[in-house]
């Protein structure tokens, strides 16, 4: 496969296959695409690289064939006839394991046990699934078990990632991410670069491990719940949202600890406001 064109089309025809529209099949055949993503991840010779969604390979074959080529590649595929095109395509690359997974249940604490070190990761992740993905991939970065990703996204998810507090695009999934990972876009990738061409422009984004969670907070869950229920109805004022769930007391007695005004809406506050949030309704036993 190193050796010829990307052309997913002769691929799938060698195969007797056709992409899966149910699967969100869409594959990347650029080339210059292909290197810039391989440049980002910038893995080396002693690093683990784990792919999603592997597909027909060709993403795989450019990271075992860049210099320097990482140790090895966990190539999951949950499709099996993507896992059969993978085991015939890239049967002489001895450091590639084709992986029959489906990556939101992988195991990520394990490979990186066994690897000795943090992972990396790559794809080009299915759009139906996409942001679950993003977070089981943040949650094993914030584990110790991932060191970075980059990951392939519809382009308005990409700007919900990185949204700033007070734009429409902030919510659930920016602060999600930016509690435990640096996020951002690398590089936006034109439909006609995939076979087939999706309706929507691509992004790929960067997601760096943090060391240490953006705001400490004493209870995840909780502030995980003060979020969800913050943007559950986003219009509204902070105090009528979160009071519907934690009480009026409670919450009363929350933005008075913090010094946090009730009349805020859910994007106006940063990821420290909303931990700061939190700890004051633990402090006070708002949550029911």
């Amino acid at each position: 496969m190193a050796g010829e064109s990307v052309d997913p089309r002769r691929l799938l025809a060698r195969h007797g296959l056709q992409a899966k529209k149910s699967w969100g099949q869409n594959f990347l055949h650029d080339r210059a695409a292909l290197a810039r993503i391989v440049a980002a991840v910038g893995a080396s010779a002693d690093d683990v690289v784990i792919e999603i969604g592997a597909g027909l390979g060709t993403l795989t074959a450019a990271l075992a064939h860049a210099a320097p080529a990482p140790r090895r590649i966990l190539a999951i595929e949950r499709d099996p006839d993507m896992q059969r095109v993978l085991a015939a395509e890239l049967a002489a690359d001895a450091h590639v394991e084709v992986v029959a997974a489906d990556a939101l249940a992988f195991d990520y604490a394990a490979a990186s046990r066994a690897a000795g070190r943090p992972l990396l990761a790559v794809g080009n992740l299915p759009y139906q699934i996409s942001s679950a993905l993003v977070l089981a991939l943040v949650e094993a970065g914030a584990r110790g078990a991932l060191a970075r990703a980059v990951v392939m996204v519809q382009r308005e998810m990409a700007q919900r990632i990185v949204a700033a507090p007070g734009s429409r695009t902030y919510g659930r999934l920016t602060i999600a991410v930016a509690q435990h990972a640096e996020a951002r876009i690398l590089f936006h990738v034109r439909p006609g670069s995939f076979h087939p061409a999706p309706a929507v422009v691509s992004s790929v984004i960067g997601l760096t491990a943090r060391p240490a969670p953006l705001a400490p907070v004493r209870d995840p869950a909780l502030c995980e719940a003060v979020v969800k229920q913050a943007f559950a109805t986003r219009r509204k004022m902070l105090r009528g949202a979160l009071a519907a769930r934690f009480g009026d007391d409670a919450v009363s007695a929350a933005f008075a600890a913090t010094g946090i005004a009730g009349t805020n809406r859910a994007e106006q506050l940063s990821v420290a406001d909303f931990a700061r949030l939190a700890d004051a309704l633990a402090n006070g036993g708002g949550a029911r």
